[in-house]
């Protein structure tokens, strides 16, 4: 069952996200006022394939996968969302249904903003467009760095291209522990390899000295090592 936590102030989290960063109170006030809460438990599907998009998500804690699966029953994720991010704006605008599925990671929670609220608030001030475009334009470099990652990089440097983005920002350059929360195979498919070679890859980086590995935890003990690929 999934553990509620304490009730969050939706005004004051949305503020902390960089499209509502700059917004007065009284228009963080609409936002939230068309904004609903989710509380979604671990394997949780939060929105089908098909499914119409009438807003668009945001993650306030756990992780949420999204990917879509072949005729053929063979899964791809093609993101992980983490705490702080979101999903379905292009569509929003686009008015079109998901062409992915959503799903939990773990317990979460998420905030679905109404497309309508969003709308409203686009025709009232340009600054807040421009700051959804920002957002828009960085998925979709996200999304072109995706494809230069699997097209150019050896898988040696995804696995640690992975790891180096799990780091804390704030690390310094003492050792340092990742969690893959995500669970392997999930991990594996977002990297575009078969689980089988991810965790032949972490144990080599293992066996080199590289990392450590505790069950899902990876410790780096010197990140400039990690960083140069040996």
């Amino acid at each position: 069952m999934n553990r509620r936590h304490p009730p969050i102030k939706i005004q004051a989290f949305l503020a902390n996200l960089p499209m509502f960063s700059e917004m007065r109170g009284e228009e963080l006030d609409r936002i939230a006022a068309n904004t609903l809460p989710l509380h979604v438990d671990k394997g949780q599907t939060v929105v089908h394939t098909g499914d119409p998009c009438t807003g668009f998500h945001v993650v306030v804690y756990g992780q949420v996968k999204l990917g879509f699966t072949s005729p053929q029953g063979v899964e791809k994720v093609v993101e992980i969302v983490r705490p702080g991010q979101s999903f379905g704006e292009a569509l929003m605008f686009l008015d079109a249904p998901y062409i992915v599925f959503a799903q939990a990671l773990a317990d979460a929670m998420l905030l679905h903003v109404a497309r309508h609220a969003v709308l409203e608030e686009l025709a009232r001030d340009p600054g807040f467009a421009h700051r959804m475009l920002s957002g828009l334009s960085r998925r979709l470099h996200g999304l072109v760095r995706d494809v230069e990652t699997y097209s150019l990089r050896s898988s040696h440097e995804r696995v640690i291209g992975y790891l180096l983005a799990e780091v804390p920002e704030d690390a310094d350059g003492s050792p340092v522990e990742v969690h893959l929360s995500a669970g392997k195979s999930v991990i594996a498919s977002r990297l575009n390899m078969t689980p089988e070679h991810f965790s032949r890859i972490l144990h080599e980086l293992g066996d080199n000295g590289v990392i450590e590995i505790r069950g899902r935890t990876v410790r780096i003990p010197d990140l400039e090592r990690l960083r140069g690929g040996a």
